[in-house]
């Protein structure tokens, strides 16, 4: 959100908590419950459902004391924040505390430990406790990379143990650095082992979300094609520089796959609907709703987030690390390709650009995340560069803070139906930027044809039953994400 000036989040935390002190004394709160303060305290000020969780409401506790007893209580400041949440999983589905903010910086950043394969997770058509994994693409320079994995490969065992239902986590996802993923063939959704192995290591990486920009010549259409897979500041300049190019080319439509985009940054889904567009300037691209102590102390244009023309991006100091004119095509239509993995910057952009110019889609139904989140620090103002950053721990909250909507005041939380429906067939993935990807020629085909029909030979993907993917590990996932600026 823009310009939250410190002296207005400090009157937030006053508002909510008239004895909170900004000068963090012993004597006030005890050492072992410093970090469970920090998290009521900031779920308290920003936390959008703050109003319905009765242990935050502002006249809970009278005193620090007070509060200090209930924090007692907590031996775990993750215990803390579940309890804290407003019925989680259902409601709020998707906030999160880490005890690492110098990883979750990384992961805004791209930079993560990965071997560099993104996969997703199915469950067997004959028995449902297997899973088997399927390769979405690869990040290039990544180890997988090197090693020959590709997009559409399945594998089924790691580290010679089936995949099931209860293990995937540990076997993928545990503190191991490497494994050796066994390949199948995919039998009609039963996958069969082959001879195929591949032994892989994680390492730190980072990942340029702008995956593949190309125009593809269709008749008389010259069709831009777009596969962007996270909504990062740090890559607008690569992401500007791809529509630099559809420009130059000429592009007469213009394709963006978010298949796999969990999100990422709101400035950055508001630039991107002003470089598919451009005829919009200064209108309104979307609007946030945050908690009622929030909205009350902060100006009503601050919610406001604006087409622009420009893009200015800062550090966490205020200094500028990027400015530069917004490449705009100025079309009144765009195709987008989705599934269940797209979601929160990615239904935003959608949903924006809804109001304003056409918007279709080929695919699945998005997940439907409308709710946007900040990084909490515990400082004096709750932010990175606030005075008093306490150096004794390295915790920090991401907590769902706003509801999003478009200009007409409207969102889909139940996530964005496709125009043509059609899941990813994982014995026919195609090649990404290809025809040969059955969701990317069938998006082809509704530019070319303006059909929105299923023909029978093209209705016969089964929608399997997808029930994780590797983004799902990481504290980014799902997100949509807002500053606090000084």
């Amino acid at each position: 959100m823009k310009d939250l000036f410190s002296k207005k989040l400090i009157l937030i935390l006053f508002i909510g908590f008239t004895f909170y002190n900004c000068e963090k004394t012993d004597n006030l709160i005890p050492q072992d419950i410093e970090v469970q303060d920090f998290v009521w305290k900031g779920m308290n000020a920003f936390y959008l459902w703050q109003p319905d969780v009765p242990d935050l409401a502002d006249t809970r506790f009278s005193s620090q004391s007070q509060l200090n007893s209930y924090l007692q209580g907590f031996s775990d400041p993750a215990d803390l924040f579940q309890n804290l949440r407003f019925q989680p999983g259902n409601v709020d589905r998707f906030s999160v505390i880490v005890d690492d903010y110098i990883a979750l910086e990384n992961v805004f950043q791209g930079i993560f430990v990965s071997n560099g394969m993104e996969f997703g997770l199915v469950r067997y058509i004959s028995d449902q406790t297997k899973v088997f994994g399927y390769v979405r693409y690869v990040i290039p320079g990544s180890d997988a990379d090197t090693k020959g994995v590709l997009r559409g490969m399945l594998f089924t065992e790691v580290d010679g143990v089936q995949l099931t239902d209860t293990n995937f986590g540990s076997l993928l996802f545990g503190s191991n650095t490497a494994y050796t993923i066994s390949l199948a063939d995919y039998n009609a959704g039963n996958p069969v082992n082959n001879t195929t192995m591949f032994a892989l290591a994680k390492l730190q990486l980072q990942e340029n979300p702008v995956h593949i920009a190309k125009t593809i010549t269709e008749g008389t259409n010259k069709i831009g094609y777009l596969m962007y897979n996270q909504f990062s500041a740090t890559f607008d300049r690569q992401l500007n520089a791809a529509f630099a190019t559809f420009q130059s080319e000429n592009i007469t439509d213009l394709i963006i796959d978010l298949r796999y985009n969990g999100g990422g940054r709101v400035s950055t889904a508001t630039y991107l609907g002003g470089m598919v567009t451009g005829q919009f300037n200064n209108q309104l691209f979307s609007k946030e709703q945050w908690n009622t102590k929030v909205q009350a102390a902060i100006a009503a244009s601050q919610f406001e987030n604006n087409f622009t023309n420009e893009i200015l991006n800062r550090d966490q100091n205020q200094n500028i690390v990027l400015q530069e004119p917004i490449n705009s095509l100025n079309l009144n239509r765009v195709y987008f390709i989705t599934t269940g993995s797209t979601a929160s910057a990615s239904e935003l952009v959608m949903n924006a650009l809804s109001s304003y110019i056409d918007v279709s889609s080929v695919g699945t139904t998005t997940i439907g995340k409308v709710h946007g989140s900040v990084t909490l620090y515990d400082s004096d103002n709750l932010t990175r560069t606030g005075a008093n950053l306490n150096p004794n721990h390295t915790w920090a909250l991401q907590p769902l803070v706003l509801e999003i909507l478009n200009k007409d005041g409207f969102n889909q939380p139940s996530g964005i139906t496709p125009t043509v429906n059609l899941p990813e067939d994982f014995g026919n993935l195609g090649v990404l930027g290809e025809r040969s990807d059955p969701l990317l020629d069938r998006t082809i085909i509704l530019i070319t044809t303006g059909s929105r029909i299923m023909t029978s030979d093209r209705n016969t993907t089964r929608e399997m039953i997808e029930i994780s993917n590797s983004q799902l590990n990481s504290p980014m996932r799902n997100n949509m994400i807002v500053d606090i600026k000084n």
